[in-house]
């Protein structure tokens, strides 16, 4: 039976520390020896890079729209059977969007901690734990654990204001040397922060003597779709002998491994190359891919990177496809201006320029319906484009109605299928194989 110790890591918002703490308990149980996997809630590229470095094991998103209930289930089951512990750690606050971080923790029976910073706050600290526990009596809360704690004191205040039937699980004090740096798309990359290893190790030392680092209750994680009852069929090999270059480097690194997984099961092969390294598109490639990323931050590197330059041009001179998302297809714009003013050229394989903003020019989940049915993915990028391009399909919001409804634009020049919108491939395979054979879509 597929059943294995689980806690889901929440908080009243973003920026409580969730991430640092579902980082640092994985470091105690792997220095144990136990083997962890962790998951985490929603569409994100950064947070899980962290996780991996803490858990040694690749970091799925778990999203009862985007992947699926039955596919998250199947996720979950699967590392029942390998893990000693599964962690989960959740997105914005515990109720935030549809669906939220309550509605999976309540779908799996994946018992809940809160992560509250407590910086500059007592008592209160008991009210938002009391709102959290209770706001949804089916939400299976475990406890709450105290970020960001000032003294010993501060610490005690704060757990004599909790309810006697909501568990303190421990704190942990405010320490510049185990907070995790960010930007303005949030958390920085596991291979951008050099002490990272010191940091989780830090973390860990923490929060050893708290209850926090006890093993939680069991949680079964048997599959109940009826495609695992009567076993599900393969996938047929779409992409077989198709030859798939991949932009992966600091600029190019938002890549579901999910995605990556796909490709394989549906037959094609993956080559990696790096823009940044200069490193050309392999000449054998049929298609190529360029991921979300931050070409912003090394916009001036990109463009005296010849090698590559030459090396898409040619590919697409060659009519051969190229998928672009979001910093991908920021790459292939003639220009791109950063956040002070300074306009870089970039390869101008798609006419158009994008220009980086202060503030978020979108967020959140996305679909496009086409001709091989729906692929559902997600939006998030600071950076405002234009294009005298037309789109060739239109993405739309599900949670939302009237004019607000509307999404991402897909264009399409030549061979090249470029769009804001990151996809979930698994959500649609055969959409997805048509994106790299260049079919209309």
């Amino acid at each position: 039976m597929p059943a294995c110790p689980a806690l889901f890591i929440s908080a009243p918002a973003s920026g409580q520390g969730k991430t640092t703490v579902t980082a640092g308990l994985t470091r105690y149980h792997r220095r144990l020896g136990r083997r962890v996997r962790v998951f985490k809630t929603g569409p994100d590229f950064l947070d899980p890079t962290i996780l991996e470095r803490a858990s040694g094991a690749p970091v799925e998103s778990l999203d009862l729209w985007m992947v699926g209930e039955d596919a998250c289930r199947n996720l979950l089951a699967e590392a029942a059977t390998q893990a000693d512990l599964i962690l989960i750690e959740g997105v914005m606050g515990l109720f935030d969007g549809t669906p939220s971080s309550a509605d999976l923790a309540t779908t799996f029976g994946v018992p809940v901690v809160a992560v509250i910073s407590a910086k500059a706050m007592a008592q209160t600290f008991g009210a938002i734990a009391f709102g959290l526990a209770k706001f949804r009596p089916q939400v299976p809360f475990h406890g709450v654990f105290a970020n960001r704690v000032g003294s010993a004191r501060h610490a005690q205040l704060l757990q004599e204001a909790l309810p006697p039937d909501i568990a303190w699980t421990g704190h942990m004090a405010s320490d510049a040397a185990i907070e995790l740096p960010d930007r303005h798309l949030g958390l920085r990359q596991a291979d951008e922060i050099d002490d990272l290893d010191a940091r989780l190790d830090r973390v860990a030392d923490a929060l050893a003597a708290t209850a926090l680092a006890a093993l939680p209750p069991t949680v079964d994680f048997t599959s109940t779709s009826s495609s695992d009852a009567h076993g599900s069929p393969p996938l047929p090999r779409l992409l077989d002998g198709m030859r798939i270059a991949i932009a992966r480097d600091a600029a190019f690194s938002f890549i579901y491994p999910a995605n990556l997984a796909l490709l394989e099961t549906l037959g094609a092969t993956i080559a990696f190359f790096s823009p940044l390294a200069d490193e050309a598109v392999p000449t054998d490639a049929h298609a190529l891919y360029l991921p979300g990323g931050y070409p912003e931050l090394h916009a001036a590197t990109l463009t005296r990177n010849t090698r590559t330059a030459a090396s898409i041009h040619a590919h697409a001179a060659a009519k051969k496809t190229i998928v672009a998302e979001c910093g991908g297809m920021l790459y292939l714009l003639d220009s791109l201006t950063d956040i002070d003013g300074t306009q870089t050229p970039m390869l101008g394989l798609l006419p158009g320029q994008a220009t980086m903003q202060a503030r978020l020019a979108a967020l959140g989940m996305q679909q496009l319906n086409g001709r091989h049915g729906t692929l559902r993915g997600h939006t998030f990028h600071y950076t405002q484009m234009t294009t005298p391009l037309d789109p060739v399909l239109t993405a739309t919001r599900p949670h939302a109605a009237g004019p607000a409804a509307g999404g991402e634009s897909v264009y399409r020049s030549g061979s090249i299928v470029a769009t804001y919108m990151h996809g979930y491939w698994p959500s649609n395979p055969a959409f997805t194989a048509a994106l790299f054979h260049g079919a209309t879509l």
